[in-house]
């Protein structure tokens, strides 16, 4: 059962990355961290998380564009994107993309939480 508190944790920012760890682990979650999309998608095992916490704009590529590939192979795992730089553009593709919540940099760790706790309530 342990699996579903796992998050993974997707940012090219190792401060972003160090202070998802600590937030998560402070609401009872265990996050898996991941610095490009490339380490995400060559780890696999998207059985094991409740959800992805996704940056839109990761040093090797689009967030959403990932979404879109992992789609693609089947991987059905809820996603809350996160991103430093706003537009409408971004918003409007993100949404149409499927996702549980959509952050923008700096947000509230309830902002967060509270996305993550409905899935975990569902599982």
């Amino acid at each position: 059962m342990l699996h579903h508190k796992v998050v993974f944790v997707v940012d090219d920012d190792p401060s972003m990355l160090k202070g998802m760890r600590r937030l998560l682990k402070q609401h009872g979650y265990e996050a898996v961290p991941f610095e490009t999309g490339r380490a995400l998608r060559d780890h696999g095992c998207f059985d094991q998380a409740l959800c992805i916490v996704l940056d839109i704009n990761l040093s090797d590529g689009s967030g959403i564009e990932l979404r879109h590939q992992l789609a693609d192979q089947g991987v059905q795992v809820p996603v809350i994107y996160i991103t430093g730089n706003d537009s409408d553009a971004t918003r409007m593709a993100a949404l149409a993309s499927g996702c549980l919540a959509y952050l923008t940099k700096p947000f509230s760790a309830r902002s967060l939480i509270d996305p993550i706790e409905r899935v975990a309530a569902a599982a």
